[in-house]
């Protein structure tokens, strides 16, 4: 069995190693026990004096070597202190960089740590995308779990301020997953920013998985999660990118495909803890698996303590994989 969890880590600074946060967060990561943990929201400084010359002129190339030192060493703490590593492997055999993608224009870092006891990076499987690709830093990477090939792992954070943007993600997301006439075996956790278009049926009933959140709220920033012709009257939630991914069964919501009962991800830290939260209790930190390892699914929740709600306004997802149990499609069927 191989478990892959997932964790918005909020804001997660250099200046925050050996932290009562640090630790919450390194607590709850432990007390999941991942085999691979995707993981969003690692950010540096964007500015400091030595990335500019002594005529002020700031040294571009310099800047983005920084925040990506400062970002990595941040990265293999946690990996280290949570008995994870994220050191990926070169095409040769030699040791690679860390596993993490940022934005080109913002510090702001996704990752992806396992387990080097139960979990091997494929050489040369690593790859990051930036903008214009994604708003956010995108990490992808293979890892061999025991299964018959590898599994691609995607470490994703959503737009968090364009629905439209977010669509055109999920279109680059799938192209990831895509083969001809298929599906790679993989699946993406991240901050979706957005609710999901799942769907489970209950007493003959198809219905949505996640019940509309935003019906009752009247606020200005549900131009960013709603369908525009319905803010001030129904406010529904745009669902673009996940009925994206899930069209024809291309993914499945682990949480719906498993039939766990809903739980949200954020929405447990009042205002003034973090950042004002408008949304309430919302379930947007999802797990979505292609078609071939969706048989694998076997066991989804959200992790819940006082360390993890601690730890972040987002709390971690965790889903149970049994490698034995994913389907492969024959290219070109």
């Amino acid at each position: 069995m191989i478990r892959v969890a997932n964790l918005n880590a909020y804001k997660l600074h250099p200046r925050d190693v050996a932290t009562q946060g640090w630790e919450a967060r390194v607590t709850a990561i432990r007390e999941v026990g991942p085999d691979v943990l995707c993981l969003q929201e690692v950010l540096v400084d964007e500015d400091a004096p030595e990335d500019a010359s002594e005529d002020g002129i700031v040294d571009e190339a310099k800047r983005l070597r920084r925040w990506d030192a400062q970002a990595a060493a941040v990265i293999a703490r946690l990996a280290k202190d949570c008995g994870l590593t994220a050191t990926t492997i070169r095409p040769g055999g030699s040791a690679g960089p860390v596993a993490m993608a940022r934005n080109a224009h913002r510090p702001w870092y996704t990752a992806v740590l396992w387990n080097p006891t139960t979990v091997t990076p494929v050489p040369g499987g690593f790859r990051p995308y930036g903008s214009p690709d994604y708003w956010h830093g995108c990490t992808t990477i293979q890892l061999d779990i025991g299964a018959q090939s590898p599994l691609l792992v995607v470490s994703y954070h959503g737009d968090p301020f364009r629905p439209d943007f977010r669509a055109n993600e999920a279109r680059r997301l799938k192209g990831a997953f895509r083969r001809t006439g298929g599906a790679k075996p993989g699946i993406v956790l991240g901050d979706f920013n957005s609710i999901s278009a799942a769907t489970v049926t209950v007493d003959g009933v198809e219905r949505l998985y996640d019940e509309e959140p935003y019906r009752d709220q009247d606020h200005d920033d549900l131009e960013y999660q709603c369908v525009p012709e319905t803010i001030g009257d129904t406010n529904l939630a745009d669902r673009r990118a996940t009925a994206m991914l899930l069209r024809r069964g291309f993914m499945v919501d682990a949480a719906a495909h498993v039939g766990a009962p809903w739980q949200p991800t954020v929405g447990h830290w009042a205002d003034g803890q973090g950042d004002p939260d408008p949304w309430g209790r919302r379930r947007i930190d999802l797990a979505l698996a292609t078609r071939p390892v969706a048989p694998a699914l076997v066991g989804y929740r959200t992790h819940r303590s006082p360390a993890a709600e601690a730890a972040s306004d987002h709390l971690l997802v965790v889903v149970d994989i049994d490698p034995s149990r994913i389907r492969y499609e024959a290219k070109g069927a």
